[in-house]
């Protein structure tokens, strides 16, 4: 088993079951969809990942229990094992009750669309009240907006370039981020995960 593991990044640290979702870029082929003790996605954006190399480690270090398998294994001289396509920790991670304000989580709650007119792409952010007319930097005064709406409202007011917010902009909660992020789905999805990925979702009649 000691081959399958050489190269292989699963941290010994605390934060070792949290670290994919800080790099992303990190994944190679085959990845683990990682859920939490609850059996829930510890984080559907980023989509909470891991490289199989990690999940096979960690699997084999038992932080882990392997729900589900791709059909391709790999190999070592004494052992054979098929790629773990979902995990559990054993170990529940409590979410954050806090969400930090960032670019990122002020996009995703603003679901990537400028505020003003909707489109999505080329997005900045804006200060509903200017910063020149006494605006501050707060979830309640900045928004999503495209590069156009950003040029044309400036430092002047809602009223005066005739611009209506799409929705009142209010600090998220970590729950509402969360189910924010399964409407953005990767670009890819194994059919192992999605019994784990929307298992909560209502049912349709």
């Amino acid at each position: 088993m000691s081959a399958l593991l050489q190269g292989a990044s699963v941290g010994t640290g605390p934060d070792f079951r949290t670290e994919f979702t800080r790099d992303p870029a990190g994944l190679r082929h085959f990845p683990a969809l990682v859920l939490n003790a609850d059996y829930r996605p510890l984080s559907y954006y980023p989509l909470s990942l891991w490289p199989w190399q990690d999940a096979v480690k960690a699997a084999f270090l038992e932080r882990v229990t392997i729900v589900s398998e791709y059909e391709e294994v790999v190999r070592s001289p004494t052992t054979t094992i098929r790629i773990p396509s979902v995990v559990v920790l054993k170990d529940y991670v409590a979410p954050q009750r806090r969400v930090a304000f960032t670019r990122f989580n002020l996009f995703l709650r603003d679901e990537f669309a400028c505020q003003y007119c909707g489109s999505r792409g080329d997005l900045t952010f804006d200060h509903v009240v200017p910063r020149a007319r006494g605006g501050v930097t707060s979830w309640e005064n900045v928004v999503a907006a495209c590069g156009r709406c950003n040029l044309r409202k400036g430092s002047k007011s809602l009223r005066q370039v005739g611009f209506h917010l799409r929705r009142t902009p209010k600090q998220p909660a970590a729950a509402q981020l969360m189910n924010l992020g399964r409407k953005f789905p990767p670009n890819h999805l194994h059919e192992s995960w999605m019994d784990y990925l929307y298992w909560d979702a209502e049912l349709e009649a």
